[in-house]
């Protein structure tokens, strides 16, 4: 059981990693808050004690526009239609296997929902642009150019996800399938082991 769990917080862990920018270099001020707390809790508090309210409101107005939460929603989709047959792949066979999949996905899904990753963003932005610079990109935002990149991003990131990540399987296939015509004594020993999981495709 430790081991599915385990896998779990790895699947967690990649969606928070694929969505966000690394935060183990935040600011200064963070890191003199002291760096044994969690980004999730730190973030938020910088965002409302450290940023300056009008700068900070120009950013969220940035997010807006750049409609980050629709962004956000169509990339967990995506992301959800990968992790699940990887979940399938994991888990024992069993009629509780479909039940308990699902359920963690929509669970997933709803948390991922609270809004709390917008304000993990807010700082960010306030770390890398000025607000001249925040101020000049909600400008391009709402122009036509910048409204059609608005429009299109959410596909292009989905679709996008999905070639890599068939392109991830194809050269894993066949860096597995270079590996065992490298080693015989490990192709022997894999099929010894009578485990397919393994086997290249």
């Amino acid at each position: 059981m430790k081991l599915y769990s385990v896998l779990l917080l790895l699947l967690v862990s990649s969606l928070s990693s694929a969505q966000s920018p690394d935060h183990s270099q935040s600011s200064s001020d963070n890191s003199e808050r002291g760096s044994k707390l969690p980004v999730a809790t730190s973030a938020p508090q910088a965002t409302q004690s450290k940023i300056d309210p009008a700068k900070e409101a120009d950013i969220r107005r940035l997010l807006e526009v750049m409609r980050a939460s629709e962004l956000m929603t169509k990339l967990m989709g995506g992301m959800e239609q990968g992790i699940r047959p990887m979940l399938t792949n994991a888990f024992p066979p069993g009629e509780y296997r479909e039940k308990l999949i699902s359920l963690f996905l929509a669970k997933l899904h709803s948390n991922l929902q609270s809004g709390d990753l917008l304000d993990l963003i807010v700082p960010i932005y306030d770390k890398y642009y000025s607000r001249d610079e925040i101020k000049g990109l909600i400008q391009f935002y709402e122009t036509p150019v910048g409204n059609k990149m608005v429009s299109v991003t959410p596909q292009i990131a989905v679709e996008s996800q999905a070639a890599g990540r068939d392109w991830g399987q194809q050269v894993g296939a066949d860096s597995m399938r270079e590996v065992l015509s490298e080693h015989p004594d490990l192709e022997k020993a894999l099929e010894d082991a009578k485990n397919p999981t393994f086997l290249p495709k």
